[in-house]
């Protein structure tokens, strides 16, 4: 076994001047480096039963479900929150390009920005079943406007996959209801009116019919049912997270010093193999 004791008696100096210089070298990159401020905005998923007409307009069914998805439903959520396309809605939204000072062209620019969006920004799932959108910026006032707009985005986005279904069907049903309304007409038609009537009592029910589900389903587009709830919206930050000086510096002490320890007693070795 070495003798650390020996080692750190003879080695003191060498081994104080490579923490020393290590120490530097890593304060001065530390400090040179900006503050960032953190904030989180933290929602959980809608139940998607949601987006179903029938949760409103029956008076029954509501109370059979829950306000509130299951933490699965956030999987498809995450995986948004990789795409480029809410991270470019967002930098335009606060012209990111001016604020990171990128000097490109504008088209080039808003995709750089947005690439540092998403660096400084993570999108997951928590242990608790909630998304939690973390962005990281040198302003403070600025970072919980960027993870609250991150949030926005993904709820408009999975707004509008919720809607697709029920703007198809609600277009199907405007569809039928101009087929009725033509057959109507052309029994009504004198130039070609029809001696057999009987059909259009039953076609007047129809349209009647067809007039409450579009009301229904334009009801459900034009509301477009949350498919996230937001728990707490994202807040400034009152001191920086990044970088984190005192443990960076910290962490440089032991193993520079261990670094240092090791050389000592790779150098010993050799000395005492030499001889």
């Amino acid at each position: 076994m070495p003798d650390f004791f020996y080692l750190l008696t003879k080695w003191w100096k060498q081994i104080s001047i490579l923490v020393l210089i290590s120490l530097i070298v890593v304060g001065v990159i530390v400090f040179i480096k900006p503050s960032k401020y953190l904030s989180v905005a933290t929602s959980v998923s809608a139940s998607t039963v949601a987006s179903d007409k029938s949760r409103i307009f029956s008076d029954n069914i509501e109370s059979l479900y829950s306000n509130l998805g299951s933490p699965d439903d956030l999987d498809m959520m995450v995986g948004a929150g990789q795409l480029d396309t809410i991270f470019l809605a967002v930098s335009d939204q606060f012209n990111l390009y001016d604020h990171y000072k990128l000097k490109d062209s504008l088209e080039l620019a808003r995709i750089k920005s947005a690439r540092l969006l998403k660096l400084n920004s993570e999108i997951q799932k928590s242990g608790y079943g909630e998304l939690k959108i973390k962005v990281w910026d040198t302003d403070k006032n600025l970072a919980p406007q960027l993870a609250n707009a991150l949030m926005d985005q993904i709820q408009i986005l999975f707004q509008n996959i919720q809607s697709i279904s029920n703007t198809t069907t609600l277009n199907n049903l405007k569809a039928g209801m101009k087929k009725i309304r033509d057959s109507i007409q052309a029994i009504l038609n004198p130039v070609t009116q029809k001696t057999d009537t009987s059909g259009l009592g039953v076609l007047k029910n129809q349209l009647q019919k067809y007039q409450q589900l579009i009301g229904e389903y334009q009801l459900m587009v034009d509301n477009k049912p949350p498919s996230l709830l937001v728990v707490e919206k994202a807040r400034p930050s009152l001191k920086p997270d990044k970088p984190k000086r005192l443990e960076i510096l910290s962490a440089t002490l032991v193993l520079s010093f261990l670094f240092a320890l090791w050389v000592a007693l790779a150098l010993e070795k050799r000395k005492t193999t030499g001889k």
